[in-house]
């Protein structure tokens, strides 16, 4: 059986994991291996301030929170993504208002975003599909122009890049998954990314529960109390841990993935060249981490055909989101400015297939001889 996912493993997790347990004797959130990680993203991404979180649907709540998000707001954002990215917002009282996407990269199409702007947005959430960068550049200047908070959706993202700048360092905030289908993970685990100080010691605040305990743990005040909104947005020292031991090995699990990538791309080059799949469109100034690889086929029929054919080869391969705008919820909490071109039909085309951190060469050329062979059988 070739997963379509296992989750990365690089060693010492168990090592910190112990470490955590007998030696610092810490297991609830914030502890050392808290701080280390927190350190990580702040030095290796030059960010002012990270956080990590419970999850990335937590970090995007906290960002909700720290935009002041209100019932009546409305926030814009593709329909084609998870549905926390909106959820966040959603749970404020705010409106979601969809725009399509780019069928070459998946993400928001930047040039639909100022056509939706209306009195009542206050934020944009452009969400990095598959690692690879929105126009930042462009939707960076639309937000300037129009007063409005940059909520970079990277939950897919790290590692990656846009014209040299880390994914979830750009906007006002970034948000990271660390969910165990992520490049890096902690089981389940995210991290919020605070490019203005302003916003630092709020973010704590929230982050605590809405207490001012971390101020009291630095010694800045002699007791903690409740002075603001919050939750429980803090993750285990376990977890913490687990993701330590891969981001000391960020460098090498992107080049694995990246080698795996990229062995997909030359194996499946020649049926792209005879136009019977769609393969990945990288940007130039992007640098993506090889999140997925996934290849487009003609329609949800030819889709469905060969995720069945891959099944009875003990391949497991996925498709990925049902658009939002067109869910119960969506059509609840959001709608859809302009018209639906691309959403939904290129989600039916989209197939994605077995990647992960120490797939072998042997597991990756056997999917792309059984996607040959589906094409020369249905032929």
């Amino acid at each position: 059986m070739i997963n379509f996912n296992v989750p990365p493993f690089v060693g010492k997790e168990e090592q910190y994991i112990r470490e955590a347990i007998i030696e610092n004797r810490k297991l609830c959130g914030d502890g050392p291996f808290t701080k280390k990680c927190n350190e990580w993203f702040e030095n290796e991404f030059k960010t002012p301030k990270a956080l990590i979180t419970t999850s990335c649907t937590h970090a995007l709540e906290m960002t909700a929170i720290l935009c002041n998000i209100k019932p009546g707001d409305e926030v814009i954002a593709p329909s084609y993504t998870f549905v926390s990215t909106v959820n966040a917002f959603v749970l404020r009282g705010a409106k979601i208002v969809f725009v399509d996407i780019r069928p070459d990269t998946m993400n928001i199409d930047e040039t639909l975003i100022e056509p939706a702007i209306t009195e009542k947005t206050k934020a944009i959430i452009p969400v990095h599909y598959a690692g690879v960068a929105c126009e930042m550049d462009i939707i960076m200047d639309i937000a300037k122009k129009h007063k409005l908070y940059v909520i970079e959706d990277a939950a897919q993202g790290v590692m990656s890049t846009y014209k040299g700048k880390p994914l979830g360092t750009i906007g006002d905030f970034g948000c990271y998954s660390f969910h165990e289908t992520k490049n890096y993970s902690m089981g389940e685990g995210g991290a919020i990314l605070i490019q203005n100080n302003k916003f630092t010691d709020r973010a704590e605040v929230i982050r605590e529960k809405g207490t001012d305990r971390s101020k009291f743990f630095r010694g800045e005040v002699d007791k903690y109390s409740w002075v603001d909104l919050g939750s429980s947005f803090l993750p285990s020292e376990l977890n913490a841990a687990y993701l330590y031991a891969q981001l000391e090995e960020a460098d090498k699990i992107n080049k694995n993935r990246l080698d795996a990538w990229d062995l997909y791309y030359r194996g499946l080059e020649n049926l792209e060249k005879r136009e019977l799949i769609e393969l990945p469109y990288i940007p130039k100034g992007c640098k993506h981490n090889a999140h997925m690889f996934y290849i487009k086929l003609k329609g949800l029929k030819e889709r469905s055909e060969l995720i069945n054919y891959l099944k009875s080869r003990d391949i497991l391969s996925v498709f990925h989101y049902i658009p939002l705008h067109s869910a119960k919820a969506g059509i609840e909490f959001g709608r859809f400015h302009g018209e639906d071109i691309y959403t939904t039909k290129e989600s039916e085309r989209l197939l994605r297939l077995p990647l992960y951190y120490g797939i072998s060469k042997e597991d990756i050329n056997s999917v792309i001889i059984a996607i040959e062979e589906f094409f020369t059988t249905s032929i």
